[in-house]
C-alpha cells in the first residue's frame, strides 16, 4: 500500500482517494507513525500530506526514521516543507501566503510532470514557503510567486510539490500522483471500488451480528446509500428512521418518504419533530452552537425510537469524509472548520453504538457506490442538503417566519435552475437568509426588508469548489421572482467565493 502520512490537511484522505481512483491501495496513517508499522503494513511509498502547522513546531514533525526506510517520498505543501526542514533546507514564514489557482512553469525534465499538457493549472493553499532546498534537490517547476513549486531529488527518492495535486482544481493532479507511484515507486494498480462494496456489506453484518440497528436517513445521497448497504447486510433487522425536523425544503418530507419507502422499499419510519427542534434552537444564533443543538436533538430522537423498539444497539449514519475532516481531526492535527451535526455535534455519551460505513469516502465515490447498488440516477444526482437543513442557511435566529422566507426563496432558485437546464451542471445550490435589512423601492414606496444570498458551486468532492457561472438572464429571472414572490425579501446577492478560502455552506 501507499502510506499517506497525515499532518492534518483538509485534503489528507483526498490524497488516498485519488490513489484509490488510480487503482492503488492507500492508507492514511498518523503523522507520528513509526517505521515498524510501515514495514509491517508493507508500505511501498510515502506521501506526506499538507497541514495547518509550521515546521518550527517540533510537535508536528514525523518520526525521522520513516525517511530512512529507503521508500520513495512525495511531500505535498506542508509535507514538502517537512522534507526541506529535516534535510537541511530552509522554510520561512512571511509574506508568502498563496491561495487558489496558479499556472505552473516547467524547468527542465521532471518525472512528476512527465506527460502533462501545458498550461499546467495547480491549486495553492499555503502560508509558509521553502526558501532553500536540501542539497541535491533541483527545481522542476515554478509559479509567479513560488520559485520552488515542484522539486525532485531522484538519487534520494525525494519529490516535493508546494501545490496540491490531489484536489480537483489541479486538473492534471492525478497524473502527477500516478507518475509518482508508477514511475518512481514502480507499483501497479490492484484496487477497485466494486470489491469494497461487498466488503462493506460484510463488515456491517459482522459488526452488528445478530443485533438490530436504526439508520438515520434524510433523503440525501449519503444516508440513502448507507441505508441500502445496511439493508443488504441486515434485512428486516434494520430500522431506517427519517426525522422531519421542520427545517426541510418545500415538499421535501413527502418526497423523501416516497423515495425511500416507495421506490427503494426500505421499511421507513417517520418521526415529525419540528416543534422540538425549533424550541431547542430558540434564541440561538451562533452557528457552532446551532449545529451541536441539532446533533444532540437528533441523537435524542433516535435513542427514544430505539428504546421504544428495544432491543436496538446500533445507529448507522451516512457520515462522509468531508464531514469528518471539517469537524475534527481523525488521524492528524487538522483544524476544525465547522462542526457537522453528525460528527462533532454528537453528544459525548450515547446509548447507541455508532456505525459509519461511508466514513472514509467522498460524495462522488458514494454516488459510484450507489450506482453499483443500482440506485436510480435521479436519486444519486440530488444536490447535497445538510442534515441540519435550513437551520444552517438561516443566519442568526431561527423562527417560523424566517424558515418560510428561506424555504420559499430556495424553492424558486431550484425551480429556475431546473427549468433553465443548469441544475445538473451544478454540484450544490441554495439560498442563504441574511441577518441584515436593506432599503429598497417597491411600488414607489420605500421598503426596509431582508436580503438573501444565492449560492451555487461546482465541485467533485466538496473539498474544493468554485462558484458556478450561471447565465445572467437566469440570474435575473431568479432575482426577480424571489423579490416579487417572497414576502419580506427585497434584495438578492450572488456569492462568488471559491472554497478555499470560503466553505460551501455559510454556516
Amino acid at each position: 500500500m501507499i502510506a499517506v502520512v497525515d499532518f492534518g490537511a483538509q485534503y489528507n484522505l483526498l490524497i488516498a482517494r485519488r490513489l484509490r481512483e488510480l487503482g492503488f491501495a492507500a492508507e492514511v496513517v498518523p503523522f507520528d507513525v513509526g517505521p515498524e508499522y510501515l514495514e509491517r503494513a508493507g508500505a511501498r511509498a510515502l506521501v506526506l500530506s499538507g497541514g495547518p502547522a509550521s515546521v518550527s513546531d517540533a510537535d508536528i514533525l514525523p518520526h525521522p526514521e520513516i525517511l530512512e526506510l529507503g521508500l520513495p517520498v512525495l511531500g505535498i505543501c506542508y509535507g514538502m516543507q517537512v522534507i526541506c526542514h529535516l534535510r537541511g533546507g530552509r522554510v520561512e514564514t512571511g509574506d508568502h501566503q498563496e491561495y487558489g489557482k496558479r499556472t505552473l512553469k516547467r524547468i527542465g525534465d521532471s518525472e512528476l510532470l512527465d506527460g502533462l499538457e501545458d498550461p499546467i493549472q495547480v491549486w495553492m493553499s499555503h502560508g509558509d514557503l521553502a526558501t532553500a532546498l536540501p542539497e541535491g534537490a533541483r527545481v522542476v517547476a515554478e509559479t509567479e510567486n513560488c520559485p520552488f513549486a515542484a522539486v525532485e531529488d531522484p538519487d534520494r527518492q525525494l519529490y516535493m510539490t508546494q501545490f496540491h495535486p490531489e484536489v480537483s482544481h489541479t486538473p492534471q493532479g492525478s497524473k502527477i500522483l500516478e507518475n509518482f507511484v508508477r514511475r518512481v515507486a514502480k507499483q501497479e494498480p490492484d484496487w477497485s471500488l466494486e470489491t469494497q462494496v461487498s466488503a462493506t456489506v460484510t463488515r456491517i453484518a459482522d459488526k452488528i451480528g445478530d443485533s438490530r440497528a436504526v439508520c438515520g436517513v434524510s433523503g440525501g445521497v449519503d444516508s440513502t446509500v448507507a441505508a441500502v448497504l445496511a439493508h443488504r447486510a441486515l434485512g428486516d433487522r434494520l430500522v431506517p428512521i427519517f426525522v422531519d425536523h421542520g427545517m426541510m425544503r418545500d415538499g421535501e418530507a413527502e418526497e423523501v418518504e416516497e423515495m425511500l419507502a416507495g421506490r427503494l422499499g426500505l421499511p421507513l419510519q417517520t418521526i415529525h419533530a419540528g416543534p422540538r427542534f425549533l424550541a431547542n434552537l430558540e434564541g440561538e444564533s451562533d452557528p457552532e452552537k446551532k449545529r451541536k443543538i441539532i446533533g444532540k436533538t437528533f441523537i435524542e430522537v433516535f435513542e427514544e425510537a430505539a428504546r421504544a423498539q428495544a432491543p436496538i444497539d446500533y445507529l448507522i449514519q451516512g457520515t462522509l469524509y468531508p464531514d469528518v475532516i471539517e469537524s475534527r481531526s481523525v488521524r492528524g492535527p487538522s483544524a476544525t472548520i465547522k462542526t457537522h451535526h453528525n460528527v462533532g455535534g454528537l453528544p459525548e455519551r450515547m446509548e447507541l453504538k455508532l456505525v459509519e460505513p461511508l466514513r472514509e469516502l467522498f460524495k462522488d465515490e458514494v454516488r459510484r457506490v450507489g450506482a453499483i447498488l443500482e440506485i436510480d440516477a435521479d436519486i444519486l444526482g440530488r444536490h447535497p442538503f445538510p442534515g441540519p437543513g435550513l437551520a444552517v442557511r438561516i443566519l442568526g435566529d431561527i423562527t417560523e417566519e424566517r424558515i418560510r422566507m428561506a424555504r420559499e426563496s430556495d424553492r424558486i432558485f431550484i425551480e429556475e435552475l431546473r427549468s433553465s437546464g443548469q441544475y445538473d451542471k451544478i454540484w450544490q445550490a441554495f439560498t442563504v437568509l441574511l441577518p441584515v435589512r436593506t432599503v429598497g423601492v417597491m411600488g414607489d414606496k420605500r421598503t426596509y426588508e431582508q436580503a438573501v444570498a444565492i449560492r451555487a458551486v461546482t465541485s467533485t468532492d466538496a473539498m474544493t469548489a468554485d462558484w458556478a457561472r450561471i447565465p445572467y438572464d437566469v440570474l435575473e429571472t431568479i432575482s426577480n421572482r424571489i423579490v416579487n414572490e417572497v414576502r419580506g425579501l427585497n434584495r438578492v446577492t450572488y456569492d462568488i467565493t471559491s472554497k478555499p478560502p470560503g466553505t460551501i455552506e455559510w454556516e
